[in-house]
């Protein structure tokens, strides 16, 4: 029987507006008990959140995910460093890409998987000058008010 379909799925919409997406990646997360529950809760904010490497792993940094509610005595640090699941292939592709100047892998979006499991979007990114972002305003003004019309 097929498992239904989630409805968590929590953004980073300060992410496109401050950087032009260059490749994406779908990575899964390595999280304990209590971090799953509230994420299905829909307790997380990635808005700070980036991604470095160390020892070749890639980590996400500055996500928070909010203490569970019914959680006791095993109650994991809403904002710690968490692993991040990715082939071979794919961290030696935003190896590459994160040591180039101007390059940074930022998470855009986490959402459940249909086999429950939580994902994370992530991108390498370049980050947009003020005219970029002058511009972005300005095309969604004007679809904007196409829409209304």
């Amino acid at each position: 029987m097929p498992k239904a379909k989630s409805k968590i799925e929590i953004k980073n919409k300060k992410a496109s507006f401050e950087y032009e997406f260059i490749e994406s990646f779908t990575a899964g997360i390595v999280l304990s008990g209590t971090e799953i529950k509230s994420i299905r809760a829909g307790k997380a904010s990635i808005a700070d959140a980036y991604c470095y490497f160390a020892n070749r792993e890639l980590y996400v940094k500055n996500m928070h995910i909010a203490d569970y509610w019914w959680g006791s005595f095993n109650q994991h640090d809403p904002k710690r460093d968490r692993k991040l699941l990715l082939s071979k292939r794919e961290l030696n592709r935003l190896h590459r890409g994160s040591r180039e100047k101007g390059l940074t892998i930022v998470a855009t979006r986490l959402f459940i998987a249909e086999n429950g499991f939580a994902k994370l979007n992530i991108s390498l990114a370049k980050g947009k000058r003020e005219y970029d972002k002058r511009h972005t305003i300005k095309e969604n003004d004007l679809r904007r008010e196409s829409d209304r019309a």
